[in-house]
């Protein structure tokens, strides 16, 4: 009988990781503008510089990297989003018009269930960023 995927996977830490040609904006938008933490970074690793930004102690995170030679990453469609679920509206308010005074103003979203109780935002790469509100969930 096979075991439960949970007790055959350990997984000891989740990173989700992408190349972009703008690294500085994107640490910009997520420390400054939504308020993430830069925890980690690397330089000169095989042509590759990276962050990663998260939630401090957290056993997830993001990477972005760069590479000497470029990394484009267009974003593939509209509909590829980061959800950051926040309990509090006034929070997602705060970083909404936080990031509208970087320049990133809200955006419509392709499925507009994220709508209802979100805001969209792309992020300078063209990456859609979800705050949704989990007030009454």
């Amino acid at each position: 009988m096979r075991q439960q995927w949970s007790d055959e996977l350990q997984v000891a830490q989740v990173r989700v990781a992408r190349p972009t040609d703008k690294l500085k904006e994107i640490e910009k938008f997520y420390c400054e503008g939504v308020g993430l933490e830069k925890i980690g970074s690397f330089s000169g690793h095989r042509g590759f510089t990276g962050i990663m930004i998260g939630l401090p102690n957290a056993s997830y995170h993001l990477e972005f990297i760069e590479h000497i030679e470029g990394s484009p990453c267009p974003a593939p469609t509209k509909d590829n989003l980061l959800v950051l679920y926040i309990p509090k509206r006034s929070t997602i308010q705060l970083i909404a018009e936080r990031l509208l005074q970087m320049g990133y103003p809200e955006v419509e979203p392709e499925n507009l269930y994220w709508a209802e109780k979100g805001v969209t935002i792309e992020d300078p790469d063209g990456w859609r960023l979800v705050l949704m509100n989990t007030e009454g969930i």
